[in-house]
């Protein structure tokens, strides 16, 4: 490896290390959100549950309109699609960036544990080059977060269910969005996510065939292979490691893996960029390239960036500035 490649890692690791606050959960099945009744083992519980929702992603990933949206003083609110037994997460707020005569709209999904200004520079930019800006807060995030937590632990921990629930939660939540803009009059709405938001964004992509473009910063396969080997989901493998393999937690988590829908794009030429990380420690690069190996064995159209940082890097300067820029100039040229 070259000299900058061990700079870049050792500097990776350094940025994970920033945050004090990361905790190990117990292992829990968590087979209550989503099986009201079960009769067999959790494993064969959530594997077939899996398989259906997989089987069937058109049907499981289908919202419906919102019924209760509220725009007001530059923010968007909704009840979720998906409720849960805390209250606190079952309002939707998104932050509203309205570029004034603009036809188009972008709505931003943030990473895992972003704080309430994440990305809000990005929406500003996006808004300065005409296009309305929506920043999503995803499940148990800011004000959905619950009380005394310091971090978005419940969406993306050991508790098998409920992980599979939020992201399920999240994926609605856009498409909703997605439709809310269109009802708005916006000819063309596009998704934009970074890391856990890019598989966000991706799953709403794939399930909403009226977006019309999709720039997804970080990308990867399978959805338990990251929470496993990524180095910033270190703290929910702990909680993970004894209770289930990897193989079955890949299983478990299937229908919020984007390797499962690659194939919904043959014949579909939207425009959307794949953005990674030459040095990505916590989306393993291999798991990476399985993405574009799977584009390229079905002849899909796409476009693909590789920064030369890491996953934590890319939000340092420069190449925050970097990935900005491969962002926002090819989402207008696509939408102007």
């Amino acid at each position: 490896m070259s000299l900058y490649g061990r700079l870049m890692y050792a500097r990776e690791r350094k940025l994970t290390l920033r945050d004090k606050n990361r905790r190990v959960f117990p292992f829990e099945w968590g087979l209550k959100w989503v099986a009201r009744e079960a009769t067999r083992p959790p494993l064969q519980e959530f594997k077939e549950y899996a398989a259906r929702s997989v089987a069937n992603s058109r049907e499981f990933f289908a919202p419906g309109p919102i019924a209760d949206a509220r725009a007001e003083d530059g923010c968007l609110t909704f009840s979720t699609p998906k409720p849960t037994s805390y209250d606190f997460n079952n309002r939707v707020s998104c932050r509203l960036f309205e570029a004034e005569g603009g036809r188009a709209a972008v709505i931003v999904v943030p990473q895992w544990n972003s704080d309430p200004n994440g990305h809000v520079s990005l929406c500003r930019v996006l808004q300065k080059l005409g296009m309305t800006a929506v920043r999503l807060t995803m499940p148990y995030h800011d004000d959905r977060r619950p009380p005394g937590m310091e971090r978005a632990d419940f969406m993306v921990s050991p508790n098998v269910g409920r992980t599979l629930h939020a992201m399920h939660q999240a994926v609605l939540e856009t498409i909703q969005v997605a439709g809310w803009l269109r009802d708005q009059g916006y000819q063309k709405v596009a998704v934009v996510g970074t890391s856990i938001g890019s598989c966000v964004s991706y799953l709403a992509f794939i399930h909403d065939p009226q977006i019309a473009c999709g720039v997804f910063n970080h990308v990867s396969s399978y959805f338990a292979d990251v929470v496993w080997r990524g180095l910033s989901t270190r703290f929910v493998r702990r909680g993970l490691e004894q209770e289930i393999t990897l193989e079955d937690l890949r299983d478990c988590w299937a229908p919020i893996s984007p390797a499962h829908y690659i194939r919904h794009l043959a014949g579909d030429h939207r425009p959307h960029r794949l953005i990674t990380a030459r040095y990505d420690l916590s989306f393993p690069r291999d798991l990476s390239e399985l993405v574009f190996q799977e584009y390229d064995r079905l002849g899909l159209d796409y476009d693909r960036v590789d920064l030369p940082c890491g996953h934590y890097t890319t939000a340092t300067f420069p190449f925050n500035w970097l990935d900005g820029w491969h962002i926002c100039s090819y989402l207008y040229r696509k939408l102007r």
